[in-house]
């Protein structure tokens, strides 16, 4: 039997939404997946991986309207303050713009023998586990550079902000980044910790 992981609204008090959690071996064959999935990607030309990645924020965009009243609903984040669109869009924006300069290869030394060079290689998968406070700025921060860059990304959200990995993953897809390389899935502490 599966733990179930509420998300009580602050707003009220009650339950907003309720998602089962992965088990131990259910995490473990998403990890499995974006582990054979990654290769693919990172042989991808990195301008590829970068339009996939700004067509997901594009896609994260023209959510906003839900998106927000989803995180007021969620946290308590008043609706006034629209979100973290300035902030995403800000900081997944300039990591784009730098990411062909930042992952270009560093010659260390070119001479008449060899020539050495610092090379930036994926590592393979990446387990984002992103906080409440600022659920989808914490999370670009570290997933957009790292699919960028060739990895693969298994996000997991607080509990206290569940829509926020599904709308940026989903977004994300829509963008073109495949189902495997990019996946919101959903623990408990234990199985988290497992996982780690």
């Amino acid at each position: 039997m599966s733990t179930i992981v509420k998300l009580i609204s602050p707003v009220n008090g009650e339950t907003y939404i309720e998602r089962p959690a992965l088990g131990p071996d259910q995490a473990r064959e998403a990890v499995a997946r974006a582990h054979a999935a990654q290769p693919a990607w990172a042989a991808l030309p990195l301008a590829e991986r970068i339009a996939k990645v700004r067509a997901g924020i594009e896609a994260l965009n023209a959510m906003k309207d839900d998106v927000v009243s989803e995180l007021a609903d969620q946290m308590g984040r008043p609706v006034r303050y629209g979100g973290e669109f300035g902030g995403v869009n800000e900081r997944a924006g300039h990591m784009l713009k730098i990411a062909s300069d930042a992952l270009a290869p560093t010659e260390v030394e070119c001479s008449d023998r060899f020539i050495r060079e610092i090379r930036r290689e994926p590592v393979g998968v990446v387990f984002v586990i992103a906080p409440w406070n600022y659920p989808f700025l914490t999370a670009v921060n570290t997933v957009v550079p790292a699919l960028v860059a060739g990895n693969a990304v298994i996000l997991k959200h607080a509990s206290q902000t569940l829509l926020a990995g599904e709308r940026l993953v989903a977004a994300l897809q829509q963008g073109g980044v495949p189902a495997d390389i990019i996946q919101n899935i959903v623990l408990d502490h234990d199985t988290t910790e497992t996982l780690i």
